[in-house]
This record gives structure tokens, C-alpha cells and sequence, in this order.
């Protein structure tokens, strides 16, 4: 309804969502119930999701959604080879939100839109699948979280390391305490990308509703370095690669470290090197994020060309360090209990640290934990309404993201700054504070109540 004020939207949407038709579907659903999904935003990761969806028993993809139509014909034709039906197509998710016969939709469309999509389908009656990061300020995850209990929906955050056996494995162990305390953790990711160089202002492509991708952010003139992907690279509308890609490791660290809280500190550096283009994020930064408890969580991560590490996480504790790989390939979980130690008046020297004598550690068996991925996790809770079975719920991700946007204000100010994890807010910093939330562009924008 882009005709719509974004007052009405939100009255209409409040009261279709405290509806008794709607209320009907907090009850428990019969696993032979279909369950019709929306998927929004499929130019990347979007494609995963409806692949998915598709193949699921008892689950229809009803509809498409995006910004650039010229995406629908390649995405139609597949899902109707995968599961034998066409599904809808709508360029704008306010049209989709209307519609009674759309139980949840699956957001995977740039990060600076999670957040409103998320809290207009909560206010809709709609469940919610939700990319990483979750928000684009720390206020939005926030917002996320109010409106996902709210109005009782099921949101699951796309952190999807949680559903790999082998992390749920490793974890397991931290959490029984086999590997001893756990005092840091550290995540460090190479990940090479070239420059973006510099492209010329053009006129809009045909099919592409640009006010609408560029939705709360500010409005630019068309370039094709801020369409699909390009739009990573630019404060408008990135939460730079700690977001994009770090998130997934910060979570898996937060996640091992049994941390369900906001860290007290944080100091993050870095800059952008090599290329000369118009990249305005950084593509090398650094960050300590320090509990109240003194535990430490510590990442590395680099777009530049850098010797490349199979470990991208990292658990040190009392009794060894706990070693994991990244979420594209098994995680061979090594557990590297503690050697032999000098004395504290003694020099220790490589020779004193023979390898032959380390004893392995307690195994990490990834056939112990059950084989669901994140998309049928989700689903499943959409039948039980169990929101305490998600493999990771809006809170957890919200926890997650502000990991990283407390990361990136830091490196904005570039300054260490301390965080009150009750409030929510930066403690005797205006300037910090002022990153909390965003200017968003009407009628765009985030509701101060949800």
C-alpha cells in the first residue's frame, strides 16, 4: 500500500495483529498444517531461504518479494521446479503484510531494513525468519525483541552456526564445564575482497523501485556500487564486515562463552588499505569487547590478503583452548589441554613446551547433538509456538549484532568507550550515543512503541 500514511499502516497492522483470527494462530499447529512463508530479498542469502522453504514437507513459499523485479523470473521458475507450484511475486513487503494467508516471512534483504520488516510483521500477525545482523542500531534490535513478545511471535534470528552439530557439540562441552573456565574468546577472519573502485551516478534501471531499497536510509543518487552487495561498503547503509560476516563468530564466541549479557567495554581500530576507491567502511579492524566479569572476547578481521587460518574461533580456558573452524565446512572441534609450565621466577623457552606431551582433551562428537538446520528449526517452532526451542531467538541476536555495532561506534570515535548494559547506552559519551539509534527517512521509519 505505498499510497498509505505509515501512521494507518501501523493502526491497521496493531489491530490485525490483536485480532481473534489472529490470536487463533498462537495455538498449536498440526505438523500437517501448511505453512505459507513470504521470503523477502533474494538477490544473495534470500535464495537459500526459499530453496529451503521449498523443499520442506508442509510449507509453501506463497510469495516473492524484492526491490528489483528483474530478480522474479530466474526465482519463480525455481521454485516452481523445486516444489510445483508458482509463488506470488510483489516488489513491496507493506502489500504482503495485508495478506491473511501469509503465516511468516523470511527477511533476507540489506541489513538496514531488518528491523523495520521485522517489527511490521510482528505488529501484521506474521512470524519471522530475520537475516544477520539483526538490527542496524543497537535501539532496533531492541525494538525487535519488544515487538517479538509483544504480539507473541516466533523470530528467529539467522545465526546459523547455532545449528551446526559440531558448534552445538563444542559448546556443550564449555557449558558442562569438561574444558575448564572459559576467560576469552577470539575470533579471527580473513576474508580477501577486492576494491569497488569508483562508478559513476546513472539512471535507475527499469524494474528497480530505488527509493524503496534505499527504504530508512538516506536517499543517493542511483550508482551500481550501492545496489546489490555494493551496499556493504557505505556508512548509509552497512554494519561494515564485523557485521556482515563477523556476527556469526561473535555469536558462536558469546554463544561458547555463556555470555547472555552486554560487555562494559570496548576499543576497536582499523582502517581502509591498499585500494583507492569509494568504500567509506573498513576493510581491516580490530576489537576487545570486555564483561563486567572480566572475560574478554577479542576479534581480527581482514579483507586485505593475509596468510589464511582454518581457525576462526578461539576458546581459552583454565584447563587449554578450545579450537573451531568456520561455518562453511565440518567444524573439527580440537580440544589442546594446558602443557607443562615454568616456574614464575623461571625462563620459559619453545623447549620447555614439548607438543609430544599434551594429552588429548575430552572429544567434541557432533553425532550427539540432533541434525536440523535453522530453516526447519523455525519452522518447527512456528507449529509448537515454543519460542524457548529456537536455535536462536531475536534476543539472542540481538545480543550478538550489538556486539558488533558497539564494535563499529568505537571505531567511529575512535575511542575506547564504556557501556551501561542495563541502559542500553554509553556512559558520559553524547557523541557514541548518537549512533544508538539513526536518522530514518519517511515514512520509513521505526516506531518509538511498538
Amino acid at each position: 500500500m505505498p499510497s498509505a500514511s505509515r501512521r494507518d499502516f501501523l493502526r491497521q497492522a496493531a489491530m490485525t495483529a490483536t485480532a481473534p483470527a489472529i490470536q487463533a494462530g498462537f495455538a498449536q499447529r498440526s505438523p500437517n498444517d501448511t505453512v505459507r512463508v513470504a521470503v523477502v530479498g533474494f538477490h544473495g542469502r534470500g535464495k537459500a531461504h526459499y530453496r529451503a522453504f521449498a523443499k520442506m514437507p508442509n510449507v509453501r513459499v506463497a510469495a516473492l518479494c524484492d526491490a528489483d523485479e528483474r530478480l522474479f523470473p530466474e526465482a519463480v521458475a525455481e521454485v516452481e521446479k523445486l516444489a510445483g507450484h508458482r509463488p506470488d511475486t510483489e516488489y513491496d513487503i507493506r502489500r504482503l503484510l495485508e495478506r491473511k494467508d501469509i503465516d511468516a516471512v523470511s527477511i533476507a534483504t540489506p541489513d538496514y531494513w531488518h528491523a523495520l520488516m521485522t517489527v511490521w510483521a510482528c505488529q501484521a500477525g506474521k512470524d519471522v525468519y530475520v537475516e544477520k545482523p539483526v538490527s542496524f542500531t543497537i535501539l532496533e534490535g531492541r525494538r525487535m525483541v519488544e515487538a517479538s513478545r509483544k504480539y507473541q511471535r516466533i523470530v528467529q534470528a539467522g545465526l546459523n552456526m547455532r545449528s551446526e552439530p559440531e558448534a552445538r557439540a563444542a559448546v556443550r562441552l564449555l557449558h558442562q564445564g569438561q574444558l575448564g573456565q572459559v576467560y576469552r574468546g577470539k575470533v579471527m577472519i580473513t576474508k580477501p575482497r577486492g576494491s569497488i573502485g569508483r562508478v559513476q551516478e546513472s539512471s535507475i534501471p527499469e524494474g528497480v523501485h530505488w527509493d524503496l531499497f534505499l527504504g530508512p536510509s538516506r536517499y543517493r543518487p542511483y550508482t551500481a556500487n550501492r545496489l546489490h552487495y555494493g551496499w556493504h561498503f557505505f556508512w548509509d547503509t552497512s554494519t561494515t564486515d564485523i557485521g556482515n560476516t563477523g556476527v556469526h563468530h561473535l555469536d558462536l564466541a558469546r554463544w561458547g562463552m555463556n555470555k547472555r549479557v552486554h560487555p562494559v567495554k570496548v576499543h576497536s581500530a582499523g582502517g581502509y588499505y591498499v585500494w583507492n576507491s569509494e568504500q567509506e567502511t573498513p576493510n581491516f579492524q580490530v576489537a576487545t569487547l570486555e564483561y563486567a566479569d572480566g572475560a574478554i572476547m577479542d576479534v581480527e578481521l581482514s579483507n586485505l590478503y593475509a596468510p589464511p587460518s582454518p581457525v576462526f574461533n578461539l576458546f581459552y580456558t583454565s584447563e587449554g583452548y578450545l579450537s573451531c573452524g568456520d561455518e562453511w565446512k565440518a567444524m573439527k572441534g580440537v580440544f589442546q589441554p594446558r602443557g607443562p609450565e615454568t616456574s614464575p621466577t623461571e625462563h620459559a623457552t619453545v623447549a620447555s613446551f614439548p607438543r609430544a606431551s599434551y594429552v588429548p582433551g575430552p572429544p567434541i562428537d557432533p553425532a550427539s547433538e540432533k541434525s536440523v538446520n535453522h530453516f526447519e528449526n523455525f519452522i518447527a517452532c512456528v507449529r509448537s509456538r515454543k519460542r524457548e526451542d529456537l536455535y536462536c531467538d531475536i534476543l539472542e541476536g540481538h545480543l550478538s549484532t550489538t556486539l558488533c555495532h558497539m564494535a563499529n561506534i568505537s571505531y567511529r570515535t575512535g575511542r575506547k568507550l564504556v557501556f551501561d548494559p542495563d541502559q542500553e547506552r554509553f556512559v558520559g559519551d553524547d557523541e557514541a550515543n548518537r549512533y544508538l539509534t539513526r536518522e530514518y527517512r519517511k515514512p520509513y521509519t521505526l516506531p518509538d512503541k511498538v
